[in-house]
């Protein structure tokens, strides 16, 4: 089993997939590192060069595999959960967290990142705050479906989240008499 975190850009999704590893001692993955590893250039570049659909396919693949093994944290892209497929695969895998923040928190969070904006393309003709608003709306319903549980990562430190999340997950342990 998993742990599998979902959620928009600029929620703590690989911040938090790091503390994980750390105090399971297991592996982690950013999932769209492992897209851009395979595609050998950026998600920018992927978007541009070869469009959505390419790179939605090569995130189906990297999800299909690294849901398919064992101890794993998987820090999913922002837009991963929206095949089906993809949700079935996350389901299976393992348990689903659901990291949210308000548009103007993932805003700001994302504007004083650099390696966000230069990595990721808009994903709308908006841009900005405008369209963090736009996708939310039209993703928030999809997570919802996909996720076990959502956190609030809202005036939390990285550490705070990864502790709630452990939290959740010694219940999960404990519940099924499992050793992990």
């Amino acid at each position: 089993m998993n742990i599998i975190l979902i959620g928009y850009r600029a929620t703590g999704k690989t911040t938090v997939a790091r503390l994980l590893s750390e105090q399971l001692g297991w592996p982690w993955v950013d999932l769209d590192v492992e897209i851009e590893r395979l595609a050998g250039k950026s998600i920018a570049q992927i978007f541009a060069e070869d469009g959505e659909p390419v790179f939605r396919d090569l995130e189906s693949r990297v999800v299909a595999d690294f849901c398919a093994r064992q101890g794993w944290v998987i820090a999913a892209g922002g837009g991963a959960p929206l095949r089906a497929e993809n949700r079935q695969a996350m389901r299976q895998g393992g348990k689903v967290f659901w990291l949210t923040a308000t548009p103007e928190t993932i805003y700001r969070r994302m504007t004083t990142d650099p390696t966000t904006g230069a990595r990721r393309p808009n994903l709308t003709a908006r841009g900005g705050l405008e369209e963090i608003v736009e996708l939310l709306t039209k993703r928030e319903p999809v997570y919802r479906e996909t996720a076990d549980w959502v956190i609030d990562t809202e005036n939390k430190s990285p550490s705070q989240v990864a502790d709630e999340i452990l939290a959740h997950w010694s219940r999960i342990r404990d519940d099924k008499g499992m050793h992990l």
